[in-house]
């Protein structure tokens, strides 16, 4: 597994004529090395490999990282870099441009005087899962699944969204999950017309819309899905924007397939709420990778240029949001195949009309 990884970014090495790169960013660190740390680089040639990382982490290092020369550094971990860099002589070296700190690339150009120091990302090479890391996203998925269900039971008039969002949290850890994705969005009535509205002290009442986004950590890997119910019987209006979002999220997700654009998916779904009357109220883009971040490529955007490949992981979640009001949010993550794509998500989709 590692190994396949390490071959593809040497055939980028190659590509981009690198002595060597410079791995920093932790999602890359662990997926070219196997190491969970929080602390330690990657420095990478095309003969060898090697971890350099602090004395907490050596053991750990050791085990995680088979394929790679466990290197401790002492005082500076930039002047180990250098030690080791340096050997490989007036070579190009690449760094990841895209988390590199302005300070942290005058630190290495000061570091590594025979270099030169090639920007570059790597984020790309991660697009397309390997068979264990589907494993690990479809058991995400699986937690959030189970823990959405559990808790449908605690929401009612007179509880909090920060009630809700906590017995949803505590409902993942029980069932495997390491963290929260990302900070649980609880939004409830007018509070809906915020797409990230994070849980807060607002007390339910009969009538509300409740949108509820979160995800679960599965050995590194994150899940993302979200849910819209409302407490008591909908109204025509809430019915309305609930069937619109949802004919959108299904058109998005029979419309993901291999080859397809970013753009052109993202557009299948805008159009039905655009013609519904509500362009301007989904301003976010359909939906984005899935993987050891919470947002990652490739995107469903109006901007993206992104082409699916099998093996992709993406939300679809399409939402109107209508200021005052509140608004409506539907996600699922779906795995890009050559004929269409896979749900994971499993929880039913008809809107839930809870206490009654």
């Amino acid at each position: 597994m590692i190994q396949k990884r390490l071959t593809n970014l040497h055939q980028l090495m190659e590509k981009h004529n690198l002595g060597g790169i410079i791995i920093t960013k932790p999602e890359n660190r662990r997926y070219f090395s196997g190491f969970t740390g929080s602390a330690g680089l990657l420095l990478v040639n095309r003969q060898s490999q090697k971890l350099i990382t602090d004395f907490r982490y050596i053991e750990q290092a050791k085990q995680q990282a088979p394929l790679y020369q466990i290197v401790r550094h002492k005082a500076s971990i930039l002047d180990t870099l250098a030690e080791n860099a340096n050997k490989l002589g007036k070579v190009r070296i690449g760094f990841e441009s895209d988390f590199v700190t302005w300070e942290i690339h005058r630190n290495l150009v000061n570091c590594l005087p025979n270099a030169e120091l090639i920007p570059i990302q790597i984020d790309a090479l991660r697009m397309i899962k390997d068979d264990n890391e589907l494993t690990l996203l479809r058991k995400a998925v699986e937690i959030a699944d189970s823990a959405f269900n559990q808790i449908l039971s605690i929401i009612k008039p007179g509880v909090t969204e920060l009630e809700i969002a906590s017995e949803l949290e505590y409902q993942m850890r029980k069932l495997g999950s390491a963290k929260p994705a990302f900070d649980t969005i609880v939004a409830s009535g007018a509070r809906g017309a915020l797409p990230h509205g994070l849980a807060s002290t607002k007390v339910i009442e009969t009538g509300d819309f409740i949108t509820i986004d979160f995800g679960a950590v599965y050995q590194g890997y994150h899940s993302d899905m979200t849910r819209t119910v409302v407490v008591g019987k909908a109204t025509a209006k809430q019915r309305e924007i609930y069937n619109i979002v949802l004919t959108a999220q299904l058109a998005g997700i029979k419309a993901v397939k291999t080859g397809k654009s970013g753009k052109d998916v993202d557009a299948v779904s805008r159009q039905i709420i655009s013609d519904a009357g509500y362009g301007e109220y989904f301003g976010h883009g359909l939906g984005h990778g899935v993987g050891l971040v919470i947002h990652e490529d490739p995107r469903l955007s109006p901007s993206s240029n992104s082409i699916l490949a099998e093996g992709m992981i993406v939300s679809v979640e399409p939402g109107i949001y209508l200021p005052d009001w509140g608004g409506v949010r539907i996600e699922d993550l779906v795995v890009v195949s050559a004929t269409g794509c896979t749900i994971l998500t499993t929880s039913g989709k008809d809107l839930i009309e809870l206490g009654i």
